[in-house]
């Protein structure tokens, strides 16, 4: 059976600019016949998965997911060259990022560490790979010590030797150094160990998901789907003009003698206010799935404390954390003014469409999107039946909606608790 946790939010925002487009202005939607002012989604997914404080996903130290071309470069093979030269290093870290990568070791080998597109792999998984290389590097030491001492670009080594040289390192040496050091310690099954290895996620990558263009089975699915965040009324904005004074110009001179006057710099800038919907939708059974290994059908019989801690972290980070776009000049610092969670095995819905006709902002907007949601859920429940099971923390006068709702308005904690428990009733 499927089991969805919905995260409904309203958080108001004023004179903000929290996610720009390509030309520096705020991202818009159109939504209802009105233009409406947005946050995407990929926005407010990165905000939650850095975020280092309270409720963080970090404090579940099940290690961060690292989401680079750089990641063989700077953990594994940099650490490395401190200990053992950087070229053996270099050959060596290549190869098993090969492997990870494509399930097989290359034939001519590159100092390359840089891989084509974006990856993702977890901490554990990091420190794993260097914890092989480093196994095969003091195998090579070992087996040809001065051969190790040399320490060159490889592809300045010379192929073949000139007729008469004797003792001349040779590319072929130090290639067949590496591939037998790796054929030897690595046998099948712990090659295919290590190509599993690009199958593993880390925390962050086993909610949100990653993508792989050259692997299908490199990608993972995303366990949270995260809409777009957008306002509930039509957008607000207006143009900031600023200046930013030169503290020293008033020290200098005109051609006649006059003291110079002016700015230093002149421009504008867009800022928005807003109240703004979102969306959040759990799939419970990959999440079991991403972060336990187990099947999906599997998932009410796998441990779910870890699964338990993610969704009642995230239900905190949905409600608390803010974009953090200009931040110097707009303290863009907000917290929902509701959060609505429902629970049940239904096919998830948005509630979006409660605002589908743009609520009006005067004299209240939150009492206004209050309306809005209770008169749709009043004809959704009346044309689908009542929700599975729903808690909510709001502000302000709630009784309505809370009727419709059938429940008791409470904190952002508890509702955040309920939303992990919900599990248990499976």
């Amino acid at each position: 059976m499927s089991h969805f946790i919905q995260i409904h939010t309203l958080t108001s925002y004023p004179g903000t600019l929290l996610n720009r487009d390509d030309a520096g202005f705020a991202k818009r939607l159109p939504f209802g016949g009105a233009s409406r002012t947005r946050v995407s989604s990929q926005c407010l997914k990165r905000h939650w998965r850095t975020f280092g404080g309270q409720h963080s996903l970090g404090e579940l130290d099940q290690g961060k997911s690292l989401r680079s071309r750089h990641t063989f470069e700077l953990r594994i093979a940099r650490p490395l060259r401190e200990e053992y030269p950087a070229m053996w290093v270099n050959l060596v870290v290549n190869q098993l990022m090969e492997l990870v990568l494509s399930g097989k070791f290359k034939k001519s080998l590159s100092e390359d560490l840089k891989t084509g597109q974006i990856t993702v792999l977890g901490e554990p998984e990091v420190d794993f790979l260097k914890s092989n290389a480093a196994t095969v590097l003091e195998a090579i030491k070992a087996a040809h010590p001065t051969l190790f001492e040399v320490d060159e670009a490889f592809e300045e080594l010379p192929k073949k030797a000139k007729k008469g040289e004797e003792g001349v390192v040779l590319q072929g040496d130090v290639a067949a150094a590496v591939n037998d050091t790796l054929a030897t310690t690595f046998d099948k099954d712990a090659r295919k160990n290590l190509r599993g290895l690009g199958l593993a996620m880390g925390l962050e990558a086993a909610l949100f998901g990653r993508m792989s263009t050259s692997d299908l089975l490199a990608r993972g699915d995303a366990a949270i789907h995260v809409a777009h965040a957008l306002t509930v009324h039509a957008e607000e904005s207006e143009s900031d003009y600023f200046s930013a004074i030169d503290d020293l110009l008033g020290e200098l001179s005109g051609a006649d003698g006059d003291e110079v006057r002016g700015s230093g710099h002149i421009n504008s800038t867009e800022l928005t206010s807003g109240l703004y919907y979102g969306y959040v939708v759990v799939d419970v059974p990959l999440l079991v799935s991403n972060l336990e290994g187990v099947s999906q059908d599997a998932w009410k019989t796998a441990d779910l404390t870890l699964t338990k801690a993610v969704i009642e972290r995230l239900v905190h980070l949905v409600a608390t954390v803010s974009p953090g776009a200009k931040l110097g000049s707009t303290a863009p610092h907000s917290r929902a003014s509701c959060v609505l969670v429902e629970a049940g095995g239904a096919q998830p819905r948005t509630l979006a469409n409660a605002f589908m006709k743009p609520v009006s902002t005067a004299p209240d907007v939150l009492a206004n999107s209050y309306d809005a949601m209770t008169s749709y859920l009043s004809e959704y429940k009346e044309m689908y039946g009542a929700s599975e099971g729903a808690a909510i923390a709001a502000m302000g006068d709630t009784d309505a909606l809370t009727q419709v709702l059938e429940v008791q308005k409470t904190s952002v904690a508890s509702v955040a608790e309920w939303a992990a428990q919900t599990l248990d009733a499976e």
